[in-house]
């Protein structure tokens, strides 16, 4: 029987076709795929809804472990499943990385690297179909990846608290990361283009964006002129064009004295740092090419914690790395114990294909990785705790989102040292800046009473 597209596209003549885009992975891919939505948008289409049909379904997929690329295969399956007739986009690392992984699936359409991802909206308009069933693949060496555009920068947003991409590509090469391999050299978006992203957002209502990136501190050594994240932040508290600006995660090194001082002196700047550490054994931090040794991370917490006493300090760890032995597994543990923080991030070891690590001797038992990040999100959980309990009988100003959480239908609110709040307020009070007095704790949040 012959293949007839209108069979499986009959939407081809529809002026106004319908798209959903599905997320994995981290706040950058979350950024773009608010820009895919944008352009989808300005190319004629319509978003769908959370559950309702379309047809044309991106899958923006990710790969920083082997649990997020084979997530990100089930996704891709369960959304031919979910959406019979539509047409399959899959992006995102996994699909930079590692195409063949999906031209192995039978019903996906497109496969777009990251080189690409951020012209889905044109290549669909120019009418690049799959033609009798076949899946059409457009990969593109991310080495050779112009600079940021604004175009892959996202002006509006489902969220209240929206991501903008400043930043995008790693040149660190960590022995286990497969990052730079799928997102490519270290590119900036020029700070003319960043301030006009703001101003859109804050013209659209947004009271808070979170400025991010895959090397976040690396931001504007490619402009011309150069310059840096810390005169980034003076040209922004300058314009004075949104209330709450939010630093994602940001290498240690790079958390000058400068940059921390900078934040403390303007409450524009969220009092929060989310700062990788990865290990805190020296000889594991050598292995790992990490540029820093766990005496220099540990002064850029004490800087911090003087500075800005209040701040929330969130930490990456990342458990089972090839030679973690026992003692090393301690160094780490007890290091974090010691560490005025307050919460973790913990990762098992994943190899990747195509990265030192993946070929390095001294495997740990997954069983044995299981039970080190067991122990060590229990740590975690001890110190966010700690840190929330401080704050009982404060009044802080919180953001108001949209989520009410489940057991109390209370609406939830984030503090400028990102404390999840739970508030009794009407839906008339979501996106908007209240202060609140804390009156107690509950789960992994803090109850508030209006001021």
């Amino acid at each position: 029987m012959a293949f007839d597209k209108k069979d499986k596209y009959p939407f081809i003549m529809n002026k106004t076709p319908t798209f959903k885009i599905s997320t994995l992975g981290c706040k950058v891919n979350q950024s773009e795929s608010e820009a895919i939505a944008r352009q989808m948008e300005i190319c004629d289409w319509s978003p769908a809804g959370h559950n309702g049909a379309s047809e044309i379904t991106i899958i923006n997929t990710c790969t920083v472990t082997q649990k997020a690329s084979m997530q990100s295969r089930q996704a891709v399956r369960r959304a031919i499943r979910a959406n019979p007739g539509s047409r399959i986009v899959v992006t995102g690392c996994y699909a930079q990385t590692e195409p063949k992984a999906f031209e192995k699936i039978n019903g996906v359409d497109y496969i777009i690297g990251n080189a690409d991802k951020h012209r889905i909206g044109e290549i669909l308009a120019a009418g690049r179909n799959s033609a009798d069933g076949h899946t059409v693949t457009i990969h593109n060496d991310i080495r050779l990846s112009d600079p940021l555009k604004p175009s892959q920068t996202a002006v509006s947003s489902s969220r209240t608290r929206p991501f903008l991409k400043i930043q995008d590509g790693c040149d660190a090469f960590c022995t286990y990361c497969i990052v730079p391999h799928a997102r490519g050299p270290s590119r900036s978006l020029p700070v003319a283009n960043v301030l006009k992203s703001i101003k859109a957002l804050s013209n659209a209502g947004y009271q808070e964006i979170v400025l991010t990136g895959i090397h976040l501190g690396r931001y504007g050594c490619d402009l011309i002129p150069a310059t840096r994240l810390r005169e980034l932040l003076d040209d922004v508290d300058r314009s004075k064009l949104i209330q709450r600006v939010r630093l994602s995660s940001i290498e240690p090194l790079e958390l000058a004295d400068d940059l921390i001082q900078r934040v403390a002196d303007s409450p524009r700047f969220c009092r929060h740092f989310h700062i990788p550490l990865q290990s805190g054994d020296d000889s594991i931090l050598k292995k790992m090419k990490r540029p820093y040794t766990v005496d220099a991370f540990r002064q850029r917490v004490a800087k911090v914690r003087d500075q800005i006493p209040d701040a929330a300090i969130g930490v990456d760890i990342l458990i089972g790395f090839p030679g973690e032995t026992d003692a090393a597994f301690r160094n780490t543990y007890d290091f974090i114990n010691e560490l005025p923080i307050t919460y973790l991030h913990v990762f098992p070891f994943s190899a990747r294909p195509g990265t030192p690590a993946a070929r390095y001797p001294g495997k740990v038992p997954p069983d044995v990785i299981r039970k080190r990040c067991e122990k060590m999100r229990r740590l975690g959980q001890t110190k966010r705790q700690h840190f929330y309990r401080n704050f009982i009988g404060k009044a802080v100003e919180i953001l108001i989102e949209s989520t009410r959480h489940g057991a109390t239908g209370l609406l939830k609110g984030i503090s400028s040292n990102y404390m999840p709040v739970l508030i009794d307020a009407d839906d008339d009070q979501i996106n908007k800046l209240v202060t609140v007095k804390l009156t107690d704790q509950i789960n992994n949040a803090l109850l508030g009473s209006r001021v």
